[in-house]
């Protein structure tokens, strides 16, 4: 196995248009333990913390976290860890969460972010008090990494090895780097981008359904409105309360579902689910969805997505003989 290379890989967040300032203020995300294997890719471990995945990172000279989240629209930064007597505005429309729609979330907007040779040009990102998600997951969480950040890279999340690789892409979606994996490539599937939200179609019991995925999830999630057939594959376990990012706690119904296709070839399960309103997952997704899949499915694929082919592809895990 090649030697990690003990690169740094830097993230410039350059911040306009703040009001207080005359010039740009120049703020630095280092990753000090990533890999960086050319000017198109680089891999970056993480541990996971109660089913989410999270990344080490130094942000604002404070050493802390962000978590790996495709449900989340844009870049998040921590109310609680972000510097004071920098002038924000309130945003005019709702951020959201999947237990509730977040209160009075605060924008800044980002003119540019690089990753050592990668640029994303004015991105936004929202600035909202998570001190709750901290307290609760025992994290010094910095924020949250999502669509707008992740979109313009194809993203191998590999729980198996515990690493993400972004790898930059064409504006076609094709890899500028054609040696990233060493791996084969088992098996892919079609999504739908809708909006943010990239959503699976497949079936349980032969009744078509579609789900969201998500990387933020600690829990895959089924609508408790969903028709008895898809219910029946659902075996009830415990009763958890949950909390979500509006920082109010749900009493939800957790078991394990049975008999999730995505494909003829492709099948996964019995996986932790949990019963709960999806309801309103429309506003926070931007599409209707009957469920979520989160930790709970990429535990079990090692999970490639390309936002711009709309496509995931997947990796097949090693067998080990005896």
């Amino acid at each position: 196995m090649k030697k990690l290379i003990q690169t740094t890989i830097v993230l410039l967040l350059c911040i306009a248009n703040l009001h207080a300032t005359e010039d740009d203020t120049s703020v630095e995300i280092l990753f000090p333990e990533a890999e960086f294997l050319n000017h198109y890719t680089a891999r970056i471990p993480f541990k996971v913390i109660d089913q989410l995945i999270v990344v080490e990172a130094e942000f604002l000279n404070q050493k802390g976290d962000f978590i790996i989240d495709t449900g989340s629209e844009t870049l998040i930064l921590n109310k609680n860890h972000f510097p004071k007597g920098q002038f924000l505005t309130k945003k005019r429309t709702k951020t959201t969460g999947v237990t509730r729609i977040i209160d009075q979330p605060y924008e800044r907007k980002l003119s540019e972010f690089i990753l050592s040779t990668f640029s994303l040009k004015d991105k936004k990102s929202d600035v909202i008090d998570l001190s709750h998600i901290e307290k609760s997951k025992k994290m010094h969480l910095l924020g949250i990494i999502g669509y707008n950040i992740l979109k313009d890279y194809e993203i191998f999340i590999d729980l198996y090895l515990n690493q993400i690789t972004l790898t930059k892409l064409d504006t076609h979606g094709n890899r500028l780097d054609t040696k990233v994996y060493a791996e084969e490539l088992s098996d892919s599937l079609d999504f739908e981008l809708k909006k943010h939200t990239i959503v699976i179609s497949g079936t349980i019991n032969d009744k078509k359904v579609r789900f969201a995925l998500d990387t933020g999830a600690e829990f895959n999630q089924l609508n408790k409105n969903s028709h008895k057939k898809i219910l029946k594959n659902f075996r009830p376990m415990r009763t958890l309360s949950l909390i979500g990012a509006g920082n109010r706690k749900i009493k939800v119904l957790a078991g394990k579902l049975y008999n999730f296709r995505m494909s003829k070839t492709q099948g996964v399960g019995p996986m932790y689910t949990v019963i709960t309103n999806l309801r309103k997952m429309r506003e926070a997704y931007g599409t209707s969805v009957d469920g979520v899949l989160g930790y709970e499915f990429l535990k079990y694929k090692r999970t490639i997505i390309n936002y711009k082919k709309e496509k995931i592809y997947f990796i097949k895990s090693p067998i080990f003989k005896p």
